[in-house]
């Protein structure tokens, strides 16, 4: 078949967690536990009604609430269709010279580079899976990183990452903050001070709305009007009004979405704190998930005997990360269940 693109047969997709269709104990892709605010659904409902039109394209309200939601102006914000088609838009139109980006991330960076044929550096974390910025200083094309970083969990200071910022202004750095809710340290305060520096979020993880695929981006105009020109030339109405509403809707409810964030970050220590009583090693999170590994036991084999259970957790088939596995915060009773049978698994195994 002759009218398929070349490069479609060595492309490598990102591979999503596993989505079961029956009830389980869901921990693998850091999706929130709870549901969203209680206003989402009729503000839904309401916008169900409007349907046969066409949405905003410019999503105008939902970028006002946003803007206000981080003191900055809507012409500093840009939405997608989730956090991965704005990463989708970067990788298409910011990365002229290039790319770089740790080799231990978030999986959509190399099939996006690849996708859209753009030279990719994947720069090696360190042995305990810290991000140096100090090995990405001669780098000269965009440089992106999650902060906090997945699957590892761990976060860089603010003022670190500004100072790198501030070393080159002719190149383009994109923070990741899909997590940083959860205990990260946000640049969008550093905005207006950078015009080198765009900062992506979603509204999958701390805002309860993973199924409603919204995601953002927060920069400088001349940014967000780059990213608007590809959407435009791309797909205008990528925001549906249904998912527009739900995003204000939850936005607006403040102390919803603070409560839900108390209740996963103590979830988060008590659960670092029953594996580390199991022989666990646990690298200190600032996400929704633990990144654990256990000396005796491989990550594949607690991954597989916990799915049996029907307790659904993350492992990476990848040399540095193989003995380790990802498992999401979800409501006590979850996570007491789960911290139960990697007990009975541990007992049986070791």
């Amino acid at each position: 078949m002759n009218y398929f693109a070349a490069k479609l047969a060595a492309l490598a997709p990102y591979v999503p967690g596993e989505q079961p269709q029956v009830e389980v104990i869901k921990l693998n892709t850091n999706e929130s536990p709870y549901p969203p605010a209680p206003a989402v659904s009729e503000a839904i409902a309401d916008a169900a009604k409007t349907l046969a039109r066409y949405p905003d394209p410019d999503c105008q309200k939902l970028r006002q609430v946003l803007a206000q939601h981080f003191a900055v102006t809507p012409a500093e914000i840009f939405v997608g269709n989730g956090s991965d088609e704005v990463l989708a838009f970067c990788f298409q139109g910011l990365m002229n010279a290039g790319v770089a980006y740790p080799n231990l991330t978030y999986g959509f960076y190399p099939v996006f580079s690849q996708l859209y044929d753009i030279a990719a550096k994947e720069i090696p974390l360190a042995p305990d899976f810290k991000l140096n910025l100090a090995n990405y200083k001669d780098e000269t094309g965009t440089v992106i990183f999650a902060n906090p970083n997945a699957p590892t969990s761990l976060g860089l200071p603010a003022k670190e990452i500004a100072a790198f910022v501030a070393e080159k202004p002719e190149r383009l750095v994109i923070v990741d903050e899909a997590y940083v809710e959860f205990g990260g340290e946000s640049m969008i305060s550093y905005v207006k001070e950078y015009d080198n520096l765009l900062v992506v979020g979603t509204f999958s993880k701390s805002w309860q709305l993973a199924g409603a695929r919204l995601g953002y981006a927060v920069g400088q105009p001349a940014l967000i009007a780059a990213l608007n020109k590809l959407k435009f030339s791309f797909n205008p109405y990528s925001i549906n009004t249904m998912t527009a509403a739900a995003g204000i809707a939850a936005l607006e409810d403040s102390a919803y979405h603070a409560n839900c964030l108390t209740q996963i970050i103590s979830e988060r220590k008590k659960t670092a704190a029953a594996l580390k009583k199991l022989g666990f090693t646990v690298l200190a999170s600032q996400t929704n998930f633990l990144f654990v590994t256990h000396p005796k036991i491989s990550g594949e084999v607690i991954y597989e005997k916990l799915k049996a259970q029907q307790i659904f957790v993350r492992w990476f088939n990848q040399p540095q990360i193989k003995d380790y596995i990802r498992i999401t915060i979800g409501t006590p009773q979850q996570m007491q269940q789960c911290q139960v049978a990697i007990a009975q698994i541990i007992k049986a195994e070791v």
